[in-house]
């Protein structure tokens, strides 16, 4: 079908009334950017889900993390988006600016060129991420091991999709059908999504990132819930294979293990987090199940779970911004509230 007509038919769709959820942040932001809510029906809504990793990352791991840069001998290594989610007494870009050691990482890899050339410091990894980042994190262990490099540490927040849809499924009856994530997709496959969509019933479709591939999928479950069927699909099969990446799913079974997680908003979901097999490794990643309380009229918890829109908030272009933000969807450039905020 030519991509015209799938616009029309979504377009003039007069069914009942449908809710899609994109898990992925990228996704949230091609949509805006495509102004593909302007080429659908207004009874199919669009919401945003937990797909964004540093969105979910509980209080309690930015104050361990902060903890670390703050002490004697230690240097904290992060990626940007990191820098500016609030902690429990301020964000890692607050320390910086009163002394923290909090170093910029452009690839995890730099840890051990690091911590090979400066064997008096202990350099702490912020490794944050779902399965798309998590095998860069277990490469880089896979290094360290093998070059004997002993003074690094990961704190990890790692966390996998497929038990965090489970969460959805089971709390969020309204939704309709899934977008899911295209890059974890390529790290896990397809096939993952069937237990889900034959359980719930609903369909689940692997979607790529250009607004013809996006409008394809929402075409194509909205078709699925017309006929009543509830199937897995993978329309972005020229990245995401059924099985997925076996030589990445390999080396993340080698150096990590699942372990309950908090996920901000969602709470803690059993089975949902990567935790090093290698102790030693570990800088205390376990445990950081706090998910401390979000200032007053914050509404991240409800964001990230798809109740409801970011322009939904009361702080949203008022208290809260990307220089400025409360709460985590705000500050990565994949958070709802940040996309929002720069697009809508």
């Amino acid at each position: 079908m030519e991509i015209q007509e799938v616009i029309r038919y979504l377009k003039e769709y007069d069914g009942p009334e449908i809710k899609l959820m994109e898990v992925c942040g990228t996704h949230t932001a091609s949509i805006f950017k495509s102004g593909i809510r302007s080429l659908i029906s207004p009874k199919i809504t669009l919401i945003s889900g937990p797909g964004c990793p540093v969105c979910v990352t509980p209080t309690a791991y930015i104050d361990k993390c902060i903890e670390y840069a703050t002490k004697d001998n230690h240097i904290l290594l992060t990626f940007g988006d990191m820098m500016k989610v609030p902690g429990t007494e301020g964000s890692l870009s607050d320390m910086k600016g009163k002394g923290a050691k909090v170093e910029l990482m452009y690839s995890p890899f730099e840890a051990v060129e690091k911590a090979q050339a400066n064997p008096d410091i202990t350099y702490v990894v912020a490794a944050v991420g779902f399965e798309t980042t998590a095998p860069a994190y277990a490469l880089m262990m896979q290094q360290a091991v093998s070059k004997e490099v002993k003074n690094i540490r990961l704190v990890t927040a790692l966390k996998t999709v497929i038990p965090a849809l489970t969460w959805i499924c089971e709390n969020q009856q309204d939704i309709d059908g899934f977008i899911c994530p295209g890059h974890v997709s390529t790290i896990i496959g397809s096939v993952p999504y069937e237990a889900l969509a034959e359980k719930y019933k609903k369909p689940f479709v692997v979607a790529g990132f250009e607004a013809e591939h996006i409008l394809a999928v929402i075409y194509d479950i909205v078709r699925q819930i017309e006929k009543g069927e509830h199937k897995v699909k993978n329309l972005y099969s020229n990245a995401v294979h059924d099985e997925g990446n076996p030589k990445a799913l390999n080396v993340l079974e080698t150096f990590f293990e699942p372990g309950p997680a908090m996920w901000r908003g969602l709470g803690v979901i059993e089975g949902s987090g990567l935790y090093l097999k290698d102790t030693f490794y570990d800088g205390g990643s376990r445990g950081l199940d706090k998910d401390m309380q979000l200032p007053a009229g914050c509404s991240c918890g409800d964001v990230i779970v798809g109740k409801i829109n970011p322009d939904q908030c009361p702080m949203f272009k008022t208290k809260c911004s990307p220089m400025t933000p409360f709460g985590p969807c705000m500050v990565s450039a994949e958070g709802a509230c940040g996309i929002w905020y720069r697009n809508k």
